[in-house]
């Protein structure tokens, strides 16, 4: 990807706890080395609240083509980042989910179905992820959005034209 932020990612880390003071941030800075050691452009890392309000703000507020969010993708009545996000939505591509929890239940079992990870275009084109925010769970996903990340821009850009056939490499 290019270095201008509107073809860069942003990871959005989503936790009252850290927001408070507490805790350190590990699922972050596994997503912006993991990212960057793929070849990706990460501008920034962002600590926000669980709530709607500081969600979609962060959100609208980004300037970068890629938004990925960690934390709020569980059954909890807290956890809101999915819904925020699936709610000012285009279109999610279900595939991703179910690709991650496949991978996940080889991992941790059946608790991978208690995910609800997801990936979605929004009406401006913008891509975001929504992961779990454990740092295994963050990686996991990380990896799956960089083996199709480049290809699915080129699509989501694609309004004319043949399908690209992705590279194998």
């Amino acid at each position: 990807m290019s270095s201008s932020n509107g073809n860069c990612i942003k990871v959005v880390v989503v936790s009252d706890t850290l927001i408070a003071g507490r805790g350190v941030d590990v699922s972050g800075e596994v997503a912006l080395s993991t990212l960057s050691n793929k070849g990706y452009c990460v501008t920034s890392k962002e600590v926000v609240g669980n709530s709607y309000r500081d969600i979609l703000r962060a959100l609208r507020n980004s300037k970068e083509r890629v938004v990925v969010f960690l934390g709020g993708t569980g059954p909890s009545p807290r956890d809101i980042t999915v819904d925020v996000v699936e709610s000012t939505a285009w279109r999610c591509l279900t595939g991703f989910g179910e690709l991650f929890r496949q991978l996940s239940y080889q991992k941790i079992g059946v608790r991978a179905i208690l995910s609800r990870a997801t990936l979605c275009i929004m009406h401006d084109g913008k891509t975001v992820a929504v992961l779990p925010g454990s740092p295994d769970a963050t990686k996991l996903g990380v990896e799956i959005l960089a083996e199709i990340l480049n290809h699915l821009l080129e699509e989501v850009d694609r309004f004319e034209g043949p399908h690209k056939t992705p590279s194998t490499n």
